[in-house]
């Protein structure tokens, strides 16, 4: 299986045409913020601009998509936030939106919420022999979440869900500035930054097993 994925779109889909493959990948993974601040109408653009076939989509909504790209997501059967799909030997699960910024953005969950919504999709993957977490949110203090400054404003509750479950993969975005690469115990965490600046991240299975790594 080939995996991409890629997020904080922001309406910039046309950076997807400079990934190598993505026409046949066995599966393409949105990690977030389609929009700017946009509803429905605007995550179709996207959708509709990327091109994917949605048999091979899973999406998370950004915490600047409003609710009813949440919907959207959700009506055509690719939203992982606060849910679970079992592909193959794979367990992807994951959480949208945010934890609580300064911005008071559209979607935006208390560290609670978070916490509840990892675990109720992590209960639907949690036979699968690899799991893979997605969350818009970073985990808290770690590279892939750390703003001007030497300020680490990721999630309190991501960080603590790795802790615990240790999925293989964290796929992540949310702070632009923040493209990195970093590790919690034995998951891999990756942000690969905005869509528009070239960053995304391919998941394949080898000889080794699965391996994530950065792209662009």
């Amino acid at each position: 299986m080939k995996i991409i994925a890629f997020g904080d779109i922001h309406m910039e889909y046309q950076g997807a045409q400079a990934i190598p493959g993505l026409g046949e990948a066995d599966l393409v993974i949105i990690t977030g913020d389609l929009t700017n601040f946009g509803h429905a109408d605007d995550a179709r653009k996207v959708l509709d601009g990327l091109g994917l076939d949605k048999e091979r989509l899973l999406a998370l909504h950004g915490n600047l998509d409003h609710a009813s790209v949440a919907d959207l997501l959700a009506e055509m059967g690719v939203h992982l936030h606060g849910r679970g799909r079992i592909i193959g030997e794979v367990g992807f699960f994951g959480i949208g939106g945010s934890n609580l910024t300064p911005f008071n953005t559209p979607s935006e969950h208390t560290e609670e919420e978070i916490s509840s919504l990892l675990e109720q999709g992590f209960q639907e993957v949690k036979e699968a022999p690899v799991k893979v977490m997605v969350s818009h949110a970073p985990p808290k203090d770690t590279q892939c979440d750390v703003i001007a400054g030497g300020v680490h404003v990721g999630s309190e509750a991501v960080r603590r869900f790795i802790e615990e479950k240790q999925p293989a993969f964290c796929l992540t975005g949310h702070i632009h500035e923040a493209k990195a690469t970093d590790r919690i115990g034995e998951t891999v965490i990756l942000n690969p930054g905005m869509l528009k600046d070239g960053g995304w991240i391919l998941c394949t299975k080898g000889a080794a097993g699965w391996q994530a790594e950065l792209k662009g």
